[in-house]
């Protein structure tokens, strides 16, 4: 007999469905009527479908203490996710939204799956009667403690604050939606402490996370996010124990790039969009790019050849002629260390004049920010392959891979590329060289490729025709090892 159950049954079902009704039908049909999703959607948009399981639905004082939460599956493959309910308070943070915070944090390490949060929500509120006392765990030290062990990606997707939004600069990869904004604290906080008036655009919108580097994509709109999502996981494994799964994409033999030599000029002072030589080279001419428009002269993308995942770092010629700033630095620093923590092998295409000089650039911590670089990509444990297409000069060499023995599994090279400490108009000007001198330099830079291949600085001269092909081959050369047990590399984690 179940009529013992009856009132206890109830009862629960009562709660679960305070709990769902999140901020009642009032504030959900207005959210609907603007075109936008709830927290649940948008989890059920993330995740396929019926593969949720909710933790803490009951927790705190109010509908799931505005923070829905738990464990589902993207592709199959289980993930933890946290989805802040701005209908209800806000979408602000209690002692039982914090803890909440912290347990998926911690199912995320201990199982080894990766961590999705989508933002909107006010920080940190006020204590309220029936919160739950003595503290709790930290949810951001949580957060923290994930950096490179498993994927962590944010979506802010409205206004986030203070606490919630310190999340996306701890994530790997970040994006937003064109009306959201992220920032420490909002306008009225920015008027009463700094008599500022600014609007939520103007404080943390995408013209100033884009651009700070805050957050690294945005999307059309919350689908569009939450698409984007997935996809970016697509490439990884769940954890920094796990290798990325080899897919079948249709394209994953060798061809030859014919088309190549019309996309890349002969000419080194000649720009073009290094997106369309990435796009000849990988399956299917397809690859998600991350930061497109943050540090803008080298492309980081995600794609894949022969269908292994691979992540690009490419200069790109058509922005300040493929010189590397401080921004694109910081960026490619970034995303080198996110491949290596997750085993994705990395594949340099090197085509700049060096990193970028000037009194704006040394101001800037050109150095710092170009050191950064070298030592993410040095210290890279995972498969590097190198190729210089048309010129890498200076600095700008050293940090796209170049050097001879800095642990390339293969590094190539196009016949014609030129290399050194600058190119010969430049060193003629520095050294005060009379015409037959300039000449010399001239020749000797011509020649360059031709004399790195002759002391080993490449392991080949390729036709570029066959750039695809090289590529492939370097994979499987390090297929051995990538076929082993996989582990976390050894350092502390990600740097922001």
């Amino acid at each position: 007999m179940t009529g013992d159950w009856d009132a206890t049954l109830d009862d629960l079902a009562a709660r679960r469905a305070t709990a769902q009704a999140m901020g009642g039908a009032e504030k959900l049909e207005r959210r609907r009527e603007a075109g936008r999703l709830d927290a649940r959607s948008r989890i059920g948009a993330l995740l396929d479908d019926g593969s949720f399981t909710e933790i803490g639905a009951l927790a705190g004082v109010a509908p799931a203490d505005a923070l829905v939460a738990g464990v589902g599956r993207i592709d199959g493959r289980p993930v933890a996710v946290g989805a802040e309910d701005f209908t209800t308070l806000g979408g602000s943070i209690g002692p039982a939204a914090s803890r909440k915070r912290w347990r998926i944090a911690d199912i995320a390490r201990r199982e080894r799956i990766p961590l999705v949060m989508l933002l909107e929500g006010a920080g940190h509120r006020p204590p309220m009667p029936g919160d739950p006392g003595g503290g709790g765990p930290g949810d951001l030290g949580a957060q923290g403690g994930l950096s490179g062990l498993v994927p962590m990606v944010c979506g802010v997707m409205g206004s986030s604050a203070g606490h919630g939004a310190i999340t996306a600069p701890l994530c790997d990869f970040s994006v937003m939606t064109p009306d959201a904004a992220i920032f420490t604290a909002g306008p009225p906080v920015v008027k009463a402490a700094l008599g500022e008036e600014v609007t939520k655009a103007e404080l943390g919108g995408p013209g100033v996370a884009i651009a700070s580097g805050v957050v690294h994509n945005v999307a059309a709109d919350d689908l569009a996010l939450l698409a984007d999502i997935r996809t970016y996981l697509s490439f990884f494994g769940s954890s920094a124990w796990e290798r990325p799964r080899s897919v079948d994409t249709g394209d994953t033999g060798p061809r030859r790039l014919d088309d190549l030599l019309e996309i890349v000029p002969r000419d080194g002072n000649a720009a073009y969009d290094m997106r369309l030589a990435i796009s000849a080279l990988v399956d299917g001419g397809g690859f998600f790019q991350v930061q497109p428009d943050f540090g803008s002269s080298i492309v980081c993308a995600l794609a894949r050849i022969g269908g292994e995942s691979i992540g690009v770092v490419a200069n790109q010629p058509s922005v300040i002629a493929g010189s590397i700033d401080v921004d694109a630095a910081d960026k490619a620093a970034h995303f080198i260390q996110v491949c290596d923590s997750f085993h994705l092998p990395l594949v340099f295409l090197a085509d700049n004049p060096g990193v970028l000089a000037g009194q704006a650039s040394e101001r800037a911590g050109m150095l710092r920010a170009g050191a950064r670089m070298f030592a993410a990509q040095t210290r890279a444990q995972t498969v590097k392959v190198h190729v210089t297409l048309r010129k890498a000069y200076g600095f700008g060499s050293s940090v796209m891979a170049m050097n001879p023995y800095d642990e390339q599994t293969l590094s190539f090279g196009f016949p014609g590329a030129t290399l050194g400490a600058m190119g010969a108009s430049g060193a003629g000007n520095a050294v005060g060289a009379d015409e037959a001198t300039r000449a010399e330099l001239q020749q000797a830079e011509n020649e360059s490729s031709y004399r790195s291949a002759n002391g080993l600085s490449f392991d080949d001269l390729i036709d570029p025709r066959e750039l695809r092909n090289v590529v492939i081959e370097s994979l499987a050369v390090s297929a051995p090892r990538r076929a082993g047990a996989a582990a976390p590399v050894a350092r502390t984690g990600i740097t922001p």
